[in-house]
C-alpha cells in the first residue's frame, strides 16, 4: 500500500460505457488543478465545454493540435494526448483510451504519457482490459479498478438497411463507402447523419447533433466512432469488418470490433450490435467476445524515443532510433513524421541550411504537421518543404503574406461535399501552423482568421451533406405524422398544399396531386401527411358539398359535376337517363361516411337537372307506357328516347 501522501496512481479499465472518463473529470475538478488527455480532438471539446458550464471558462484551458484556449489562471485542461503540455505540472492527470498505446500510428505517444506523465497528487489511467498486463509492467505500483458496464450489449443479427431500427449508427471504414450508405437510407429512410475522421470538428459536432437531437434517425459513420464519441444509439450496424490501416486491408479485432459495438446503450440502457449492407456474417467466436467483452491482452505496445537530442540531424535520427528499454515495447514503423524528415533531409539545400540546434528542432517541428489532405507522401514533403523555405526566410517565423495567401486560397464556399472537404483539410493545415505560436509574428490573429474559414467551410460542409444526404421535407413529415398533433396545411387559391413551408402537392376540387417524388419513401411519406393535413379540409369540402342547395353545382357538357368551378363528380355508367347516379372524382383523403354523402348529394342534383330539363322527354316515357296510348305513337316515342339515350 503507498504511503498516505505518496502520489496515487491507478488504472480504470473495462468495456464502454462504464462512465470511466466521467468518472476521471470527477476526480480532476476535486483537485487544485489537472490535465486530462483524450484520444479525439471532438471528445476534448465535448468534455471541455462540460467543465465550462461547471467551473466557468476562466478556469478550463482546451488545447488541441489545431486549437488553443488557454485563460491566464486556467486550472483545468483538456487536451488531445499529443497535445497535453506534458512540461507543466498538474495536482491530477488522466489518459483516456489508453489501450491506444497499441495503434501503429499514435501508440508510441499514448505510450510516452503512460511511462512518463504523472500527476503530482494523483495520475490515472483509462481504458481497457486490455491494457492491464502491459501497465503492470509499465508502471511499477500501479493499482487496478475494474469496471463493468452500466448495460448488457447483445448481437442482434444481420439486418437489411430498410430494416434496421431507428436510432442505429452503421459503422464503415472507408468515405466512399459512408456516403453510398448515407445515400440509400436517404432514399429508403429519410435521411443520416455523417462522421468521419476527415470532417473537421465543428463539420462533426453539427452532424452528430443531427442526429443527437432526433432529425435523423440514422448515423453513418467510420470507426471514430469507437473512440469515446458519445452517442445516444440503441444498436451499431457493421457494414464491413474490414479496413485499410494505413498499411494494408486487414480484418478487424476483437478489440476494435468491440469498442465500436459497444457505442450502443447509453447508462442504464441496452444495447445491441449486428451487420447490414454486404457485411459478411460475423463469427460466433466474434460475437462471444464482444458480448462477454473477453480480449486478447496486448503483449506489446508501440514505442519511440521522446528524448531527442537535436545537435545535429544525425544525432537527432541517431536518438529517433535508440533502442527500446523493454520488450514490452515495440519501436514503431513508418511514421510519418519520420518519412518526411528522410525526405527532406535528402534535399540538399535544407540539410546544407542545418547549422544550430534551433534549426534541426524546427526541421523536426516541420515534419509534424499532420497530413490532413491524405496525399501522397511527396506531394506532403512539398508542402512542408514551402513552410520550411518561409521560416528559414524568416528568422524562424511565418511570414504574414504567406499566411494571407493560403488562406485566402481556401476560404470559398462554394462547391459540393468533395470539394469542400478538399479545402476544409488545407485550412485545418493553416490552422494547426497559427497555433505554433513561435511561428507566428502575430498568433492571435491568424489563429482567428484560419479559425473563421474553417468555421465557415464547416459549416457549407454541414449544410452540403445535409442537404446530400438528409431529405428534410420527408423527415419533417414523417415527424409531424408519427406526432399527436395536427398537421396545419395551407392551401393556395392555385391549389397548392404547403405543410409549414414545403409543398406537398396540389388540391383540385377534391383531387389532391402529390408533388413529384424521387423516391418510394417521399411518396409514401407525402400521401400520409395528406391524409393527415390535407384530409380534414377534404372533409370540410365534402361536408359543404352535402349540405349545401342544388344551385351549388353545376354540369358540364364534359358529364362533369362542378363545384366552384372546379370538378369533383362525373355522371356515372351506372343508372339511366331518367336515374341517373353519381361518382366521386377525388375525395379518397376524405372520411368515407362524407363521401357517402357528397356522391348522394349529386346523384339528387342529377336527378333534379332531369325533372327540370327533361320533363318532355318524361312526359314521353309515360305516354308509351300507358296503356292506352296507340301502337304508332308508341312506336314513334320509343325511337325518339332511344336517340337521346
Amino acid at each position: 500500500m503507498p504511503r498516505l501522501n505518496d502520489p496515487i496512481i491507478k488504472a480504470i479499465l473495462g468495456p464502454t460505457n462504464t462512465g470511466k472518463t466521467h468518472y476521471a473529470v470527477e476526480r480532476m475538478l476535486g483537485h487544485a488543478s489537472g490535465v486530462i488527455g483524450l484520444p479525439l480532438r471532438l471528445l476534448a471539446r465535448e468534455i471541455y465545454d462540460r467543465i465550462v458550464r461547471q467551473k466557468g471558462a476562466a478556469l478550463v484551458a482546451l488545447i488541441t493540435g489545431e486549437e488553443k484556449i488557454i485563460p491566464p489562471k486556467a486550472l483545468y485542461y483538456v487536451c488531445t494526448v499529443e497535445a497535453m503540455p506534458v512540461e507543466k505540472r498538474f495536482a491530477f492527470l488522466a489518459v483516456d483510451e489508453v489501450q491506444l498505446m497499441a495503434n501503429h500510428e499514435r501508440g508510441h505517444i499514448f505510450t510516452d504519457r503512460v511511462l512518463y506523465a504523472r500527476g503530482m497528487e494523483e495520475t490515472l489511467f483509462l481504458g481497457a482490459e486490455t491494457a492491464r498486463d502491459v501497465l503492470n509492467t509499465l508502471v511499477p505500483n500501479i493499482r487496478f479498478e475494474r469496471r463493468d458496464r452500466f448495460s448488457e450489449l447483445h448481437y442482434a443479427g444481420p439486418a437489411k438497411l430498410t430494416r434496421l431500427p431507428k436510432r442505429s449508427v452503421i459503422v464503415a471504414f472507408s468515405t466512399a463507402e459512408v456516403y453510398a450508405l448515407a445515400e440509400l437510407i436517404r432514399r429508403f429512410r429519410g435521411g443520416a447523419a455523417v462522421v468521419m475522421g476527415g470532417l473537421s470538428p465543428r463539420t462533426r459536432n453539427a452532424q452528430a447533433e443531427l442526429f443527437q437531437s432526433g432529425e435523423v434517425d440514422f448515423l453513418v459513420a467510420t470507426d471514430a466512432v469507437g473512440m469515446g464519441l458519445n452517442l445516444d444509439t440503441d444498436h451499431v450496424a457493421f457494414a464491413g469488418l474490414t479496413k485499410y490501416d494505413g498499411r494494408r486491408r486487414r480484418y478487424l479485432t476483437p478489440m476494435e470490433a468491440g469498442q465500436i459495438a459497444g457505442r450502443a446503450g447509453r447508462f442504464r440502457n441496452d444495447g445491441t450490435f449486428g451487420t447490414t449492407a454486404d457485411c459478411p456474417p460475423m463469427d460466433q467466436g466474434l460475437i462471444d467476445r464482444i458480448e462477454a467483452h473477453d480480449f486478447e491482452p496486448l503483449h506489446y505496445v508501440e514505442w519511440r524515443n521522446s528524448d531527442l537530442d537535436f545537435t545535429n540531424i544525425d544525432t537527432l535520427m541517431e536518438s529517433l532510433h535508440a533502442p527500446r528499454p523493454t520488450s514490452r515495447l515495440r519501436r514503431i514503423k513508418g511514421a510519418d513524421d519520420e518519412a518526411a524528415l528522410e525526405h527532406l533531409k535528402a534535399i540538399p539545400q535544407i540539410h546544407d541550411a542545418l547549422r544550430t540546434r534551433a534549426q534541426v528542432k524546427m526541421l523536426w517541428d516541420v515534419c509534424q504537421v499532420p497530413d490532413f489532405r491524405n496525399l501522397t507522401i511527396d506531394t506532403h514533403v512539398k508542402l512542408l518543404q514551402d513552410i520550411w523555405r518561409i521560416l528559414i526566410a524568416g528568422g524562424g517565423k511565418l511570414s504574414d503574406d504567406f499566411m494571407s495567401a493560403k488562406i485566402a486560397r481556401c476560404d470559398d464556399t462554394f462547391g459540393g461535399v468533395e470539394q469542400l472537404s478538399a479545402r476544409l483539410a488545407q485550412i485545418r493545415t493553416w490552422t494547426y501552423c497559427a497555433s505554433k505560436t513561435s511561428w507566428m509574428k502575430s498568433p492571435e490573429h491568424w489563429v482567428n482568421v484560419a479559425r473563421e474559414v474553417e468555421d465557415r467551410l464547416s459549416d457549407a460542409l454541414h449544410e452540403t451533406l445535409t442537404e446530400r444526404f438528409v431529405d428534410r421535407r420527408t423527415r419533417k413529415l414523417l415527424k409531424g405524422i408519427g406526432a399527436d398533433i395536427d398537421m396545419n396545411a395551407t392551401i393556395k387559391d392555385s391549389g397548392e398544399v404547403f405543410v409549414d413551408d414545403d409543398l406537398i402537392g396540389r388540391l383540385d376540387g377534391l383531387n389532391f396531386t402529390p408533388d413529384s417524388s424521387q423516391s418510394g419513401l417521399e411518396a409514401q411519406t407525402i400521401h400520409a401527411a395528406a391524409v393527415k393535413a390535407v384530409g380534414p379540409e377534404v372533409d370540410r369540402r365534402l361536408m359543404s358539398m352535402s349540405s349545401g342547395t342544388h344551385q351549388i353545382f353545376t354540369l358540364s357538357d364534359k358529364g362533369e359535376i362542378l363545384w366552384g368551378g372546379k370538378a369533383v363528380g362525373r355522371i356515372a355508367p351506372s343508372g339511366s337517363v331518367f336515374t341517373p347516379d353519381a361518382t366521386l372524382i377525388g375525395g379518397e383523403l376524405g372520411k368515407q361516411p362524407l363521401q357517402q354523402l357528397a356522391t348522394d348529394r349529386m346523384r339528387e342534383f342529377l336527378r333534379a337537372e332531369v325533372t327540370t330539363h327533361l320533363a318532355p322527354l318524361a312526359t314521353l316515357k309515360h305516354t308509351i307506357g300507358h296503356d292506352e296510348t296507340l301502337p304508332p305513337v308508341k312506336g314513334f316515342g320509343v325511337l325518339g328516347l332511344v336517340y337521346v339515350r
